[in-house]
C-alpha cells in the first residue's frame, strides 16, 4: 500500500530535442550499445531479400578473404541511425536524406556497435513554420573503437512551439490513458 504521506506528481520523460536544442558542433554519444546477433542479421538478410550468400551461407563466406559472414551492411546502416532516434530525430516529422554512406570496417557476429552524431548543419525549414532542417554526421564504431560505418543524416525536426508534450500526455500517448494530475490528489 502507498504510505499516504508520500507526495506524488507526474514528472516529464525525456522527449527528445527540439530544433532549438541543435547548435553546430555538438556531439551526441548515444546510450546503449548494441551486440549484433546472427538471428538480427539471418533474420534482417531475409526480410530484405538479400541474397548475398556472405550475409547466410558460412561455407561461402569462409572462403572469402573475411573468413566467416559479415552483417548485413544494411543492417549496421538501420541500427546506428535507431541508436540515434533518442537525440537526433525523436521530434522529427521526416527523414529528408541519408548522404555520403561509407562502410569503413566490417561488422561480424557478437561484434557490439556504438553510435555518435555530430551537428554538422542546421536552418529553418523555408515551407514549413512548424520545423526546421539538422544536418547530422552519424558514426557508428565496434567494441575495439574502430570505425565501421559513417553517414551524414537529415532530418526535418519540430520547433519545441509547435509540440505541447506534458507529463500527462507524453508524445505519442493518447489523451486520458494512464495516470492523470487529478489522479494525484
Amino acid at each position: 500500500m502507498r504510505n499516504n504521506e508520500t507526495d506524488r506528481r507526474l514528472v516529464s520523460g525525456w522527449e527528445g530535442r527540439y530544433y532549438e536544442d541543435f547548435t553546430i558542433g555538438d556531439v551526441y554519444k548515444h546510450p546503449y550499445g548494441r551486440t549484433v546477433t546472427e538471428t538480427d542479421d539471418v533474420w534482417f538478410t531475409n526480410l530484405t531479400l538479400n541474397t548475398n550468400p556472405m550475409h547466410f551461407n558460412e561455407a561461402y563466406a569462409s572462403e572469402t578473404e573475411f573468413g566467416e559472414r559479415l552483417v548485413n551492411g544494411l543492417y549496421v546502416i538501420a541500427l546506428a541511425v535507431g541508436m540515434s532516434v533518442i537525440d537526433v530525430s525523436a521530434n522529427a516529422t521526416a527523414n529528408l536524406g541519408y548522404d555520403d554512406v561509407t562502410h569503413h570496417a566490417p561488422v561480424f557476429h557478437g561484434d557490439t556497435i556504438f553510435a555518435e552524431s555530430e551537428v554538422i548543419a542546421k536552418r529553418e525549414s523555408e515551407s514549413r513554420d512548424h520545423v526546421g532542417i539538422v544536418s547530422t554526421e552519424l558514426r557508428a564504431y565496434n567494441q575495439e573503437g574502430d570505425l565501421v560505418l559513417s553517414l551524414e543524416r537529415t532530418p526535418m525536426v519540430r520547433k519545441r512551439g509547435s509540440a505541447e508534450p506534458t507529463a500527462a500526455r507524453p508524445t505519442g500517448w493518447p489523451e486520458g490513458i494512464g495516470t492523470q494530475p487529478e489522479d494525484l490528489q
